[in-house]
């Protein structure tokens, strides 16, 4: 078999083991949706008003993304590695033509397209549901794509080294938890202890955030086209996106070699 077709192969068996799984649909396209309804919608933001969600509307576009960005990869890469270390399918694997970069980037091309679908719907609920002013740019999907490949490959690296699924889910969380809430996501900078704004550059979804934020939206954009704040400008997109490509390069490389040749 070529290249193409052992990647095609793979990614097919991928997606169809996500579709097979419910849970995992849920969380994936209902669960963001239901974050965008309950804070977006319904307790809104209230800029200039005090408070957390003191920005208008556009400024969480890259919190709502990231809770697929994030979490999906992570519990779902991870889960499905310690899965093959229970079954021993790692063995089996290791008698076939497919090598664990391949495996691991099918893994990952699965997460890219049905991230890419749930953040299309997220965009599409806050832009009717809030009213955010929102500037696509393709930038966005290069955004996505490194990102998902980022925390695709931090989650084989869990996977492989947690004991269990249980293991694998628990220690998603709380990797994913902290890193959604203090990478510039829901919260501005400003409302953060000044000694610990220096700590959000050693996250990696900050560069995610940051360029989202940068393609998307203009900075002080607000509510029916009234300018409520100015956002920090930060470094320039291509920065961030740099960034983020380089982090997504090395994690995918050390999650490949971390993934096990044999149970």
């Amino acid at each position: 078999m070529s290249l193409a077709s052992r990647l095609g192969s793979e990614t097919r068996a991928a997606g169809k083991a996500f579709l097979r799984r419910r849970t995992a649909v849920f969380f994936t396209f209902l669960f963001p949706l239901l974050i965008v309804g309950i804070f977006g919608v319904l307790i809104q933001t209230r800029p200039t008003g005090g408070g957390l969600f003191t920005e208008s509307p556009a400024y969480y576009v890259p919190g709502y993304l990231a809770v697929v960005v994030l979490f999906t990869p992570l519990s779902r890469v991870g889960s499905e590695v310690a899965r093959h270390r229970e079954g021993n399918r790692f063995e089996k694997l290791a008698t076939t033509p497919l090598s664990r970069v391949e495996w691991l980037a099918a893994q990952t091309l699965v997460n890219v397209l049905i991230i890419g679908v749930a953040a299309v719907l997220i965009l599409a609920v806050m832009v009717i549901g809030t009213g955010a002013e929102i500037a696509l740019s393709p930038l966005l999907a290069v955004f996505l794509a490194l990102g998902v490949a980022l925390f695709c490959a931090v989650g084989a690296m869990i996977g492989s080294l947690a004991d269990s699924q249980d293991g694998v889910i628990s220690a998603s969380n709380g990797i994913a938890i902290p890193l959604l809430f203090l990478s510039e996501t829901f919260v501005p900078p400003y409302l953060l202890p000044e000694w610990f704004r220096p700590l959000l550059d050693l996250s990696p979804l900050t560069y995610f955030s940051r360029g989202v934020r940068a393609v998307v939206t203009p900075p002080g954009a607000g509510v029916d086209g009234v300018v409520v704040s100015t956002w920090p400008s930060g470094p320039d997109p291509l920065f961030n996106l740099g960034v983020l490509a380089v982090l997504a390069v090395v994690a995918f490389a050390v999650g490949a070699i971390a993934l096990p040749r044999t149970d």
